[in-house]
């Protein structure tokens, strides 16, 4: 594991405090998984710039049909298979 190192101002301190203690964490986890909800919100910004920039075609989105996943198959008569 990296350690990262940042200063803050003494209100934001105190309140990382109190707030670690309200959850009953160390303070550590709860700015590690801060910064790993903050990176995630951003990288999905990012993708949703991308999807906009760029939009499957129609015969990408043609994938998403069931039929090109799946056959047909009726599979009722294998309910009671685990009897």
């Amino acid at each position: 594991m990296t350690m990262l190192s940042f200063r803050v101002g003494p209100e934001e301190a105190a309140r990382a405090n109190a707030t670690a203690d309200a959850l009953g964490i160390p303070r550590s986890e709860m700015l590690r998984e801060a910064l790993r909800r903050h990176l995630n919100a951003v990288a999905a910004e990012q993708d949703a710039a991308a999807y906009e920039a760029n939009p499957l075609s129609p015969l990408e989105l043609s994938l998403t049909d069931v039929e090109h996943w799946a056959t047909g198959e009726d599979w009722s008569d294998w309910a009671d298979a685990t009897r």
